[in-house]
């Protein structure tokens, strides 16, 4: 049996978690804790000095149909120990808020509201309405939630929905909870518009949030908004396929999605080291990162536990970082969408039959195509053909967030006990969604199955790790 290589892990996540059948850890159904949360009426933070008044275009990668909708994450914090430290005396939400409304003076746009423009495209208008804040409180601790990992329970209630907050256009481009705990810790709970920034990018911006709350006078990586330089070419052309926004037709797509109410088992797998390495070894030669070998898993067991026809097409599509593969590179601290959804395809029988080796290098193909050009081509192809959403139907995406650290923002209390999405499977963007966490010394994936084909992926996933 493949374990976990820390015993830490085993005694931290044992409260919660236990080894499923594949012999990895398998986070149990979770009682949500009972707390009540008391919030404040909702109010608009601007930033502290006046910004510039003007309208910015965003680039044909944030504007894309897929990306239109917002993005929740949490950050819990710990009470300080240590009582007799000044800062203990201060208040989180006072903390963040002023912070707030700091950073805002040099990410100015988010205080602005988004507008539709000409063409189906999207622009900023650089009004200074500010962003929402929330303030609350809850009586419960930090240790009475346990293990924090994806989904947190009744997580979404640290996000407050404000009335009308959730348009794409004309709404707050960012929403900010702050809740104080029991115990003297507290959770900020954030929600962005995705159209203004990927992963890295809010990161970013929650780091020099919490740098402006330590004192700072400027974000140390100043941040830099140059949408141009991804704007289309002059005569746009689409020089390569791309099948990562090829869509199936209604009636394919009517076979291809699994029913959302049918996916209603939503558990966690922790990989650790040992179980990584396990996988790796299957692959042949020694350049297999940990992203290709437990996406390969993943894709490979689930495809097989849903009992898929064979001659079915598949697509397993996941979010790059471009930042580096444009020419030139981005500018450091570019914080908009520099994300190419790379696209691995295989027919049922193929991925299903075949070792773990065939789908590591179907994703590793789709990762070296993403170069400049096709880059540019994919920007052009949504200058011509409007904005069009990437590929839901027949499709697994993966989102891999273990390189995304949230949690190290530091606002005077430490780096976060943990910081991530506040939801395991995000059903907007798709039934299958995985994003991948780092926790502990391994990797948390959660994963969202009908009953009968969970029991099934558990046990291939065992097959798979102890070979």
């Amino acid at each position: 049996m493949a374990v976990l290589s820390s015993t830490t892990v085993r005694q931290a996540a044992g409260r919660l978690a236990a080894y499923s059948s594949s012999g990895v850890l398998c986070a149990l159904p979770r009682t949500p804790p009972n707390f009540t949360i008391t919030r404040q009426p909702p109010l608009f933070v601007a930033p502290d000095r006046p910004t510039p008044r003007q309208s910015l275009d965003l680039s044909n990668i944030d504007d894309q149909r897929g990306l239109r909708y917002h993005i929740p994450k949490l950050l819990f914090y710990r009470s300080d120990s240590d009582s007799s430290k000044k800062k203990n005396e201060k208040d989180p939400v006072k903390v963040v808020k002023e912070a707030l409304a700091k950073v805002l003076v040099h990410y100015y746009p988010f205080a602005g509201r988004l507008r539709n423009a000409d063409n189906g495209k999207l622009t900023v208008e650089c009004t200074g309405e500010g962003v929402l804040f929330v303030e609350a409180d809850a009586d419960i601790s930090l240790e009475d939630f346990g293990d924090l990992y994806p989904p947190i329970p009744r997580g979404d209630e640290f996000i407050n929905n404000v009335p009308g907050s959730e348009n794409i256009t004309d709404s707050p481009l960012l929403l900010v909870q702050v809740t104080r705990l029991r115990c003297g810790g507290f959770v900020l709970g954030l929600r962005s518009n995705h159209c203004m920034s990927d992963g890295v990018g809010i990161a970013q911006f929650i780091k020099a949030m919490a740098e402006m709350a330590r004192g700072a006078a400027s974000p140390v990586v100043p941040p830099v908004w140059n949408r141009e330089i991804l704007r289309p070419r002059e005569k746009p052309i689409v020089e390569f396929p791309h099948p990562e926004y090829d869509q199936p037709t209604p009636d394919e797509y009517k076979q291809l999605m699994a029913p959302q109410e049918e996916m209603s088992i939503n558990k966690s797998f922790f990989f650790g080291l040992r179980d990584i390495d396990a996988l790796k070894r299957q692959v042949e030669g020694s350049n297999c990162t940990t992203f290709e070998a437990l996406s390969a898993c993943l894709w490979q067991s689930r495809t097989e536990a849903l009992k898929l026809p064979a001659d079915q097409d598949l697509k397993m599509l996941f979010a790059l970082n471009a930042r580096s593969r444009f020419q030139p590179p981005l500018p450091a601290g570019y914080y908009g969408n520099a994300i190419s959804f790379a696209c691995a395809e295989a027919k049922v029988g193929d991925l299903t039959h075949q070792p773990l080796s065939f789908a590591v290098n179907l994703i590793n193909e789709a990762k070296r195509r993403i170069d400049d050009k096709y880059l540019r081509s994919a920007i052009d192809l949504m200058e011509v053909k409007g904005r069009p959403h990437f590929a839901v139907g027949g499709s697994y995406i993966i989102t891999d967030l273990s390189k995304v650290e949230y949690g190290k923002a530091d606002f005077g209390w430490g780096k976060a006990v943990y910081g991530g999405f506040a939801s395991g499977v995000t059903f907007g963007v798709s039934n299958f969604s995985v994003p991948l966490m780092k926790h502990f010394q391994g990797i948390v994936a959660p994963v969202c199955l009908p009953p009968v084909a969970m029991e099934k992926f558990e046990e291939i996933i065992g097959r798979r790790i102890n070979y």
